[in-house]
């Protein structure tokens, strides 16, 4: 006979414990302390459930479920339950390497929307990007599915295949596109010297070590000369406040705020930094749309409380935080507890941060990717051709008229990247053709970075000074 007792924690959060025992029990709806009758309905219905339902129930499963629709009902995508399998996927997301596409997404009103893709993981590689909506993984539905429950589907082992099925835009065609899945590494801070003495730095996530990587590559960079630093969140979709908070000391004064936490009651907790040595160097920070939650904190606090600019596209918007509670059987839940405000106490939820220099990337990083599967050859007409005769143009291969038309001009125009490329020159986009035509596009973005080349310039002028 299942007992089920219902345990209450001074935090507020409800734990519903099981125990497995014999004898005869009343049932729940009449063992409940008669100052929770709120539970009569929940606990009556479990009980007609169990007995009356036609065939044999999960036990598990209907708790399980009780709990995650009283949390869906939150109607916040960043509140959500996990089972022991989702957790565990969870909690590596933040500690530890991980196999998969390297994609962070959410849950948008029933949707699973890409908040940015990983630095170098196959995602990127594959050309995704921030607000694609992942419509299926290998053919199942994600319509209605929790952020959780998508990730186990779209994860795997290292080498596997997957294949989503992407809307970008409205009203635009679904895309198929295969990925295959690989190691997503612990490492979340990258330095390289560009000219002039200016370090960029770039950050993927804050991780459980990602100050420590970043003081790292500062002193590296110090150590080769460095007049100038540009911090990099751009498609950093956040991770952990505490990390966020210490990366932020390093920019901001000693005193000043960083950033603040808004409790349900309207009270404010003021969170200011303890920085104990300022850079004496120049600093820019470059965002976008991908730049989401911890990245917010950091580029809010650095141009409010430390007049760094702010170089790029306006931020994702997410300003809420969220805390993750641990069950006995190693399931969980996340949910949000407060707001975070900017130092001057602005809420930028759904709005995002402003950048003071709006750059944005040339008309042809915001391409659309195609299927390496997808055969397009002469005399096809579809959204796929089309992109792909902006793709040859971008990269100086005359197509003729970029109408969606696959004629004669385009087809000369695919044998010469493809001669240029030593590759047979069918006049066919297919296979190694589509992969290559699509590096070539994304070297000429990362050549071309008119968001880093603007950061550049402002940095030489200080520098100048």
């Amino acid at each position: 006979m299942l007992i089920f007792s219902l345990v209450l924690v001074t935090a507020g959060i409800t734990v519903l414990a099981l125990t497995l025992g014999g004898g005869t029990e009343q049932p729940i709806a009449q063992r409940i302390d008669s100052d929770r009758q709120e539970f009569n309905k929940l606990f009556s219905t479990y009980d007609t459930l169990s007995k009356e339902y036609y065939k044999d129930v999960d036990e598990n499963k209907l708790i399980n479920g009780a709990i995650n629709g009283m949390i869906d009902s939150l109607e916040d995508p960043y509140s959500d339950y996990m089972n022991e399998e989702e957790a565990k996927s969870f909690h590596e997301n933040i500690s530890s390497s991980f196999e998969g596409i390297g994609a962070e997404i959410q849950e948008q009103e029933g949707r699973i929307v890409i908040v940015s893709p990983i630095k170098g993981s196959p995602a990127e590689k594959a050309g995704l990007q921030p607000n694609d909506i992942i419509l299926s993984v290998n053919g199942k539905s994600l319509q209605g599915m929790s952020s959780t429950e998508a990730v186990l589907l779209i994860r795997g082992k290292k080498g596997s295949e997957v294949e989503l099925e992407i809307q970008r835009g409205e009203n635009t065609e679904p895309l198929m596109v295969k990925l295959t899945r690989d190691t997503i590494p612990l490492e979340t801070v990258y330095a390289e010297m560009l000219k002039d003495g200016i370090a960029k730095i770039q950050i993927t996530s804050f991780s459980e070590n990602t100050a420590q990587e970043l003081r790292s590559a500062i002193n590296d960079m110090a150590g080769k000369g460095m007049k100038g630093i540009i911090i990099d969140v751009r498609g950093n979709p956040g991770g952990l406040l505490d990390q966020a908070e210490e990366i932020a000391s390093m920019f901001v004064p000693k005193g000043e705020v960083i950033f603040q936490v808004e409790d349900r009651s309207g009270e404010k907790a003021v969170f200011k930094s303890k920085n104990d040595r300022e850079l004496d160097v120049p600093v820019v920070v470059l965002v976008d749309k991908g730049s989401a939650s911890a990245s917010e904190i950091l580029a809010a606090a650095v141009k409010e409380s430390a007049g760094i600019q702010l170089v790029g596209e306006n931020t994702f918007g997410k300003g809420t935080v969220q805390s993750a509670k641990d069950f006995d059987d190693k399931s969980n839940f996340k949910f949000t507890t407060a707001k975070w405000l900017t130092p001057d106490g602005n809420w930028i939820h759904k709005t995002g941060i402003k950048p003071d220099v709006q750059v944005v990337l040339p008309q042809y990083a915001n391409l659309a990717f195609i299927s390496p599967d997808k055969e397009l050859k002469l005399s096809d007409s579809s959204a796929e051709v089309k992109t792909a005769e902006q793709m040859l143009e971008a990269l100086g291969f005359a197509p003729g008229q970029v109408d969606g038309f696959f004629d004669q001009q385009t087809k000369k125009a695919v044998q010469a990247f493809q001669t240029s490329k030593k590759l047979e020159a069918t006049g066919v986009v297919k296979g190694k053709t589509t992969l290559m035509l699509m590096e070539g596009l994304r070297n000429k973005i990362l050549s071309n970075d008119t968001q880093l080349k603007k950061a550049q310039e402002l940095l030489n002028k200080e520098i100048t000074k």
